[in-house]
C-alpha cells in the first residue's frame, strides 16, 4: 500500500514538474516571439504600429488602467454613471429647478463613490433619479405670546437603475429634516425652505435611495 502511495506522489510529482516546463518553456517563447516582433517592426520604421500595440498592451494588463473598459482587472459592477437627475416637482420654490438638479447629482456621486464605486461614462450600469416631491410642512405651537415652527422639509426621490439599457430596480424613498425656531410675536410666513433643513434631507434621501438601490435585500 505504501508503495502504491509513493509512487503516485512520484508520478503526481513528475507531472506537475513536467507542466511548470512546459509552461516556463511557453512564456520564453513567447517573450521572444513580441521581442523579435518589435524588432523587425523597429528596422521597418512602423513607429505608429509600435506605439499602438505598446498602448493596447498597457491598457489590457496593466492594473493601472483597471478603471478602463477592456482591462483584465476591470470589473463592470464596480462601475456606474449617474445618467439624468429630474426635477418633477410641480409647486414650490425649487419646482423645475435646475440647481437643484445639479446638487442632487452631486451628492448622489458622492454617495456611490463612498460606497466603493467608480464613476464612468462607458458604465453598464445607469443610474436615473426623479425629484418627485420637495416641500416645507410647518407645525406652529403657540404659548401665550411665544410661539415655536417647526419646518420639515419632505422629499422624495424616485431612482431607476439600468444594466445594458435594461431595468433592473426601481425604488422610491422619502426622507425629512426639521429645524424648530422660537420667536415672540413674530407671524411666520411659511413656504421658505430653511437651507439647513433642505441639505439634510436631500443627503438623507440620497443616501437611502444609493443604500436601497444596492441592497442585497
Amino acid at each position: 500500500m505504501k508503495q502504491k502511495v509513493y509512487l503516485l506522489v512520484d508520478t503526481l510529482s513528475d507531472k506537475l514538474l513536467s507542466a511548470f516546463l512546459r509552461l516556463a518553456l511557453l512564456w520564453v517563447f513567447v517573450a521572444l516571439s513580441i521581442q523579435v516582433f518589435f524588432v523587425s517592426l523597429t528596422f521597418m520604421g512602423k513607429d505608429d504600429l509600435i506605439r499602438t500595440y505598446s498602448n493596447w498592451f498597457t491598457h489590457t494588463f496593466d492594473g493601472n488602467f483597471k478603471n478602463s473598459p477592456g482591462n483584465i482587472w476591470y470589473n463592470e459592477d464596480e462601475h456606474i454613471w449617474v445618467e439624468s437627475v429630474t426635477n418633477n416637482v410641480k409647486i414650490g420654490n425649487l419646482a423645475g429647478n435646475k440647481n437643484l438638479e445639479f446638487g442632487v447629482k452631486n451628492i448622489l456621486e458622492e454617495y456611490l463613490q463612498e460606497k466603493g464605486y467608480n464613476l464612468s461614462p462607458s458604465a453598464v450600469n445607469k443610474l436615473q433619479v426623479q425629484i418627485v416631491f420637495l416641500d416645507v410642512l410647518t407645525t406652529k405651537k403657540n404659548i401665550s405670546v411665544f410661539h415655536s415652527n417647526e419646518e420639515e422639509v419632505v422629499i422624495r426621490l424616485k431612482g431607476i437603475l439600468f444594466k445594458d439599457g435594461k431595468k433592473v430596480k426601481e425604488i422610491v424613498v422619502e426622507e425629512s429634516s426639521s429645524e424648530i425656531s422660537m420667536s415672540t410675536l413674530i407671524v411666520d410666513q411659511g413656504g421658505k425652505f430653511n437651507q439647513t433643513s433642505l441639505s439634510n434631507a436631500l443627503k438623507k434621501g440620497c443616501d437611502k435611495l444609493v443604500t436601497k438601490l444596492f441592497s442585497t435585500k
